[in-house]
């Protein structure tokens, strides 16, 4: 990472980044070109690991790609603020972003597909729902389990500093 002094370290901090997010982008190889997709999500960590969840529809190029790649990389940002200045040079841009790269697999077992859709709504709405197997049969369910986490980090000048330090 080019600039050090952004980047995020401690596991708690990059969760608490990862929970100001409500999209992540899943870039997958083809073979023959990078298709990059934008997905609502919700995650876990479970034994040490970051699990990105995801639904999709049943059939479609995001799910031929991963059955025959399901190397994914993904990225999601929060945050945002325009920094103004008296000159072009000394505006900026307030972030948090969180990058990594990992292996898909696709959900069959409805116990699984249900935790994970249960965990996609706990992130997005704050609660979870009453799922039933026939429900979850309805969508295609995705886990990423991350490999490799970076995160990077331009505080706003209008908050406090908070957990997010660094």
């Amino acid at each position: 990472m080019r600039r050090k002094d952004r980047e995020v370290r401690r596991r708690e901090d990059l969760l608490a980044m990862i929970s100001q997010c409500k999209v992540c982008r899943l870039g997958l190889w083809d073979g023959e070109e990078v298709y990059v997709v934008p997905l609502n999500f919700g995650y876990e960590e479970r034994d040490g690991a970051l699990h990105l969840f995801f639904h999709c529809a049943r059939v479609g190029r995001k799910l031929d790609i991963l059955r025959n790649n399901p190397k994914a990389a993904f990225e999601m940002d929060g945050n945002h603020l325009l920094v103004e200045g008296n000159t072009p040079c000394q505006y900026g841009y307030s972030y948090c972003s969180v990058m990594g790269r990992g292996m898909v697999e696709i959900l069959e077992k409805d116990a699984e597909k249900i935790h994970a859709l249960n965990r996609i709504m706990l992130h997005q709405t704050g609660r979870e729902a009453a799922l039933t197997p026939s429900m979850a049969r309805t969508v295609c369910v995705l886990r990423l389990k991350a490999e490799s986490v970076s995160g990077k980090l331009r505080a706003r000048p209008d908050v406090p500093p908070g957990p997010v330090d660094r």
